[in-house]
C-alpha cells in the first residue's frame, strides 16, 4: 500500500546551526605562512558541515585514530602536529610552513581537502592525501597531491617520509592490509588537544567485518580488509595509558569473533573502566557473552540494525537475524545494562512512505536509549553505487551531498524529498520532549541518568556548539563520565552477585564459556 506522506512530514521544525558549523574557515591566499620547516609533518583532518537534525556531540566523542595511527610510525627526527578543524580553532596554523602534510580524504569533505592542498602546495609544502575517497577515487584526487597513500597508511607513512627525505617522492604508494595487525604501534596520543574531544582514549582491538553490506563503504571496490585482531594485552595497556574512565571502541564490528571478545572482557575487567562498541545484534545469540561484556565495563553499543524489512535486509546483503526478534534481542541488552544505540538506513527500495513512524514507533515501544539515522547513500565503487548507476536512479555527483542526510538518487516509493522530510522528521519526533520520556528505561535507578544523557546529547546543540568553541568539552564531560563508571561499577557489583548465587563460583567469563 502506498501511503501518502503525513503533513507533519513535511513541514520539520528548522533546525538551529550556526554558520560555522557549516561553512569552513577562509583560508585567505593572502596570508604568508613562516619559513618552510624541514622534518615537520602536519597531519589535517579537514572540515565537513554538521547535520543540524543530530547531535554535534558526536563530532567531539573521540578523535579518529588514522592520523594518530600514522603519527606513531613517524620516525623520531621528524615533528609531527595535529590540525582538526572541526574543532572551530579557524583555519590551520601558519607560523611555519611545513614540509608535508597529511591529508585525511573523505568524499564529503574532498573539495575542502582539496582547498587545503592547493593551499599549502602553492606555499611549498608536500601534499599527501590518503583515506578512503583516495582508494576509490585516485584518479580524482591525484592532480591535487604530491603523492597519494593508497591502503593502510601505517606501512606507507614512513616510506612516505623517507622519500621525502631523499628527494625521491612517488606519486602514488600503495598497500595492503594484510600485515599482522599486532604489529601496529600503539596511536600517538599525545599530539590531540586533549580538551577538545570528550575522550581521547579511542581504541581498536580489531579490523575487518564478517559482513559485506552492499551499501556499506566496506564493499567499496578494490578495497579487502581481513579480518584481524590485537592481543588483548596490547589494547588494555592502551586502555590504561590514556588515564581516560571511558573509551570507544572504533571498530567495525568489535563482535566478528565472540572467542576474542570473550577473552578480551575477561581482560577488561580488572580497570574497572566504562568502554562502548560497534557490535552487530547477533552478539545477543550468546547471553553469556553478553553478560561478560557487561561486566567488563560495557556501558553501551552502537548496532546497525538498518530496516525492520527482512526483505531489505537481504537485498542489502545483511548477515543479520530477523527483524521479528530484533525487540527480544535489545531486551537482553538492557537486562544486562548496557545501552543501545541503533542505526537505522531510510530509503531502501521495499521502505514506503510510513517508514518514518514504524521506525519511530518501533524505536519508541522497545525503548532505545539512542537512534541514529542515515538517508541510504551509494558511495562510490560500492555494490548499491554500481546498482544505482546502473538503474539511472543516481541524481547527480556531488559528494558534499553524500552525507547520508540528503537523498543523492530515486528512491522507488517515494520522491528524493519526501525522503529527506521524513529524514528531517524522525530526528525531530526522536528528540522531543515526548519521545525521550516514552523511552526511559523500566528500571527507575537508571532514569536520572537515561534523561541527563538524552537531553545533554540530544537536545543540547546550543550547548555542543559553546563547548566546543571555546575548549570545555573534555572540563565539562569528564565529571559526568567519572558518575557514570561509579554507578556502573555498583550495577557490576549486582550482577556478579547474581551470577554467583545462580552459579556458585562459577566464572562466566572464562575462554570456552
Amino acid at each position: 500500500m502506498n501511503v501518502p506522506i503525513p503533513a507533519f512530514l513535511r513541514s520539520p521544525r528548522r533546525k538551529w546551526l550556526p554558520p560555522e558549523m557549516v561553512k569552513p574557515p577562509v583560508l585567505d591566499a593572502a596570508v604568508l605562512t613562516g619559513p618552510l620547516q624541514r622534518r615537520l609533518a602536519l597531519l589535517i583532518n579537514p572540515f565537513y558541515p554538521k547535520d543540524p537534525n543530530a547531535s554535534f556531540g558526536k563530532h567531539v566523542l573521540t578523535p579518529s585514530l588514522a592520523l594518530t595511527s600514522f603519527a606513531a610510525t613517524t620516525p623520531d627526527h621528524w615533528d609531527v602536529q595535529y590540525w582538526d578543524e572541526n574543532l572551530l580553532k579557524g583555519p590551520p596554523p601558519s607560523a611555519v610552513t611545513p614540509e608535508v602534510v597529511g591529508i585525511t580524504v573523505h568524499l564529503t569533505f574532498a573539495k575542502r581537502a582539496f582547498e587545503l592542498a592547493a593551499w599549502y602546495r602553492a606555499r611549498g609544502s608536500k601534499v599527501v592525501l590518503g583515506g578512503l575517497h583516495v582508494l576509490s577515487c585516485p584518479e580524482e584526487c591525484a592532480p591535487h597531491a604530491d603523492a597519494l597513500a593508497i591502503g593502510d597508511g601505517v606501512q606507507l607513512w614512513p616510506r612516505i617520509l623517507a622519500d621525502i627525505e631523499s628527494g625521491g617522492l612517488k606519486p602514488t604508494y600503495q598497500a595492503t592490509y594484510e600485515s599482522d595487525y599486532r604489529n601496529d604501534p600503539a596511536p600517538r596520543r599525545s599530539i590531540l588537544p586533549r580538551r577538545s574531544f570528550l575522550t581521547t582514549t579511542s581504541l581498536i582491538a580489531t579490523r575487518g567485518c564478517h559482513s559485506r553490506c552492499g551499501f556499506c563503504y566496506l564493499a567499496t571496490e578494490g578495497l579487502r580488509i581481513p579480518y584481524r585482531m590485537r592481543d588483548p594485552r596490547q589494547v588494555v595497556e592502551e586502555f590504561a595509558a590514556g588515564n581516560e574512565p571511558y573509551a570507544v571502541f572504533i571498530d567495525n564490528n568489535l563482535g566478528s569473533n565472540r572467542a576474542y571478545l570473550r577473552e578480551l572482557c575477561e581482560a577488561l575487567r580488572p580497570l574497572n573502566k566504562i568502554w562502548s562498541a560497534a557490535v552487530s545484534i547477533d552478539v545477543t545469540d550468546d547471553p553469556v557473552l553478553v553478560r561478560a561484556m557487561a561486566l567488563a565495563g560495557c556501558t553501551g553499543v552502537f548496532v546497525g540494525l538498518e530496516s525492520l524489512s527482512d526483505a531489505n535486509l537481504v537485498e542489502a546483503r545483511k548477515k543479520t537475524p530477523e527483524t521479528a526478534d530484533y525487540a527480544r534481542r535489545v531486551r537482553l541488552l538492557h537486562d544486562n545494562g548496557i545501552q543501545v544505540n541503533a542505526s537505522f538506513v531510510l530509503g531502501f527500495d521495499h521502505d514506503r512512505k510510513d517508514v518514518f513512524v514504524r521506525t519511530a514507533e518501533w524505536v519508541e515501544a522497545n525503548r532505545l536509549e539512542c537512534a541514529t539515522f542515515h538517508i541510504l547513500t551509494p558511495y562510490p565503487k560500492t555494490p548499491l553505487f554500481r546498482q544505482m548507476e546502473m538503474e539511472g536512479r543516481l541524481l547527480h555527483r556531488d559528494w558534499e551531498r553524500y552525507d547520508t542526510a540528503h537523498a543523492v538518487f530515486r528512491p522507488k516509493h517515494m520522491t528524493p524529498e519526501e525522503l529527506e522530510e521524513g529524514y528531517a522528521w524522525i530526528y525531530q519526533r526522536l528528540f522531543s520532549h515526548a519521545s525521550i520520556w516514552r523511552r526511559r528505561p523500566e528500571d527507575w535507578r537508571a532514569v536520572a541518568p537515561y534523561l541527563a544523557m538524552s537531553y545533554l546529547y540530544k537536545r543540547s546543540n546550543r550547548f555542543w556548539h559553546f563547548l566546543i568553541k571555546y575548549d570545555l568539552v573534555h572540563i565539562a564531560w569528564r565529571p559526568l563520565v567519572e558518575l557514570t563508571r561509579l554507578r556502573h561499577q555498583s550495577f557490576r557489583r549486582r550482577l556478579a552477585a547474581e551470577d554467583e548465587l545462580v552459579f556458585p563460583g562459577a566464572n562466566v567469563v572464562a575462554p570456552g564459556v
